[in-house]
């Protein structure tokens, strides 16, 4: 299958930096029909207008997709701008960096709220929508502790595995009404995420300055959207670590384990 992104109706939340903001640029490119939604109406409205000055049409929304009230008048929004929807695209979320015994529940619960129940709450509000719309998807961003939880990412890879298990739950039910449902599973990515943890007292430094480039991830997410592959790892450490994880679960964790033990020997 390819599908034809001109002129096709795309909700992006999280799209005010980042993995969002690129995955815009790049689809406006492609001609598609954009709604961005974030938090910041300042970075929203900067980017709306470098996109139409291109010639694209773009929508501004912000909304905090953790409201109800919120989700609601995006979708509405998006539905009077567009009158309907053909992909909508889950990339908002927010990063914890810390270990588990020392963080708390406030937390845990900010964590899962932005990265699992708002999209799940999203795409149940939009399946009525997609039902109508042409070769309409769901593309879920996930990450790689999604498939492999991480020391010191324990409330982040347990929201991301909960979105990896509803997209693989989903992908079975929306079949009869013919919306495909992909997951985007990351490696580490040059992104926001880091400005925006609501922990970052780890141990261990993680060198976001190494990781890909946001356009490269865009990129491979617009790839996949065309081709309608159900599930795309991006990166060599993801690919890397995954692939351990398979063949060798064991060896992974005894590796990160004596890791952790040399971090905290001092």
């Amino acid at each position: 299958m390819n599908r034809e992104l001109r002129g096709r109706r795309v909700l992006i939340t999280g799209a005010s930096s980042g993995i969002g903001r690129c995955l815009a640029e790049q689809t406006a490119g492609e001609g598609a029909r954009l709604a961005l939604a974030a938090r910041s109406r300042d970075k929203l409205e900067e980017l709306a207008s470098s996109l139409a000055a291109k010639g694209a049409e773009v929508l501004v929304v912000a909304a905090d997709v953790t409201s109800d009230a919120d989700r609601a008048r995006l979708l509405a929004s998006v539905v009077e701008r567009f009158d309907g929807l053909d992909v909508l695209v889950n990339n908002a979320g927010v990063g914890s960096w810390g270990h588990f015994a020392g963080s708390t529940e406030e937390v845990l619960r900010q964590v899962m709220e932005v990265n699992f129940f708002a999209p799940a709450e999203l795409i149940r509000l939009a399946i009525p929508v997609l039902t109508r719309g042409r070769q309409p998807a769901v593309v879920n961003v996930a990450s790689m502790c999604g498939r492999r939880g991480m020391p010191a990412w324990p409330e982040y890879s347990a929201s991301k595995f909960a979105l990896c298990g509803l997209t693989e739950a989903l992908r079975g039910e929306l079949a009869r009404f013919d919306i495909d449902v992909l997951l985007i599973v990351p490696g580490l990515t040059r992104s926001d995420l880091r400005n925006h943890m609501l922990r970052n007292d780890g141990r261990m430094k993680i060198d976001f300055d190494g990781g890909m480039p946001a356009e490269d991830v865009a990129r491979k997410i617009v790839h996949a959207l065309r081709k309608n592959w159900t599930e795309t790892v991006v990166g060599r450490d993801a690919r890397w670590i995954l692939r351990m994880n398979r063949f060798f679960p064991r060896l992974l964790d005894w590796l990160i384990g004596r890791r952790i033990r040399r971090l905290y020997a001092s």
